[in-house]
């Protein structure tokens, strides 16, 4: 599937505080080079740029269209395609940023020691992932998508499996020197009533499910969730929707 780079910026600033919070508690002090994987539009790559102003800051992301507004908002940096899932740094990191994108990878268990695997010394892996699944954006997402005439689409279909927060401390704490690992849940005001938060999840959630429709199927599926969610968000008095959403972070310092 394709990820859109203006899409996703419709509520850059919701899905930037999070990484803000992330990225504020990374103990590393002497940063020389740090990557964000999973860069997207670079909004990210930005608040690390910010916090790191001295090091080699590169980003990485494999879609094209993320990429080329990574390197319009921040021609001074370095972005490059890859997947996350084969990537290899050529020397060690003092930090490793993945804000909102490792949840798309399977085998965690394997995958965040390989991560840590590649800091320096000292270096710290900043992870923050959606933990959102059983919200009822989501589970009104694979109502919708199990029952229509999509649904043989979708048999067998499932997002990777994700982990709580023991699962992370128990993998990375005998590989870490200290391992901090929190939830948080933000509720971020979408003006525009229950079609702002259809047009939030079209930028990361349904993007996997509208891949697999042709234009008229697409239509019909967002008009059906737009209708599921209608009983399951309040549109405030002044047309906005608050939408919870829960967010977990890692910390891990090799």
């Amino acid at each position: 599937m394709s990820w859109h780079a203006q899409q996703y910026s419709i509520f850059e600033a919701q899905r930037t505080r999070p990484v803000r919070d992330l990225i504020a508690a990374i103990p590393t002090a002497a940063v020389h080079h740090a990557i964000d994987l999973g860069c997207g539009p670079g909004n990210s790559t930005e608040i690390l740029a910010q916090r790191f102003p001295h090091a080699r800051i590169s980003g990485l992301d494999s879609a094209a269209d993320m990429l080329h507004a990574a390197r319009e908002r921040l021609p001074q940096l370095s972005f490059q395609a890859g997947d996350i899932g084969q990537w290899q740094a050529a020397q060690p990191l003092e930090v490793i940023l993945a804000n909102a994108s490792l949840q798309w990878l399977p085998d965690h268990d394997q995958l965040y020691p390989r991560l840590v695997a590649q800091l320096a010394a000292g270096g710290t892996l900043a992870v923050q992932t959606p933990d959102n699944l059983q919200e009822p954006a989501h589970r009104l997402l694979r109502k919708v998508a199990g029952n229509g005439p999509w649904a043989a689409r979708f048999a067998g279909f499932s997002l990777p499996p994700r982990h709580d927060a023991a699962f992370y401390y128990r993998l990375l704490r005998p590989l870490c020197q200290q391992v901090d690992v929190w939830r948080t849940t933000y509720h971020h005001p979408l003006a525009g009533g229950i079609g702002a938060v259809v047009e939030w999840f079209k930028g990361s959630a349904l993007g996997p499910y509208l891949s697999q429709l042709d234009e008229p199927q697409a239509e019909a599926f967002l008009a059906q969730y737009h209708a599921e969610l209608a009983s399951a968000y309040e549109v405030l008095p002044d047309g906005s929707v608050l939408l919870p959403f829960p967010r977990l972070f890692v910390i891990a310092q090799r």
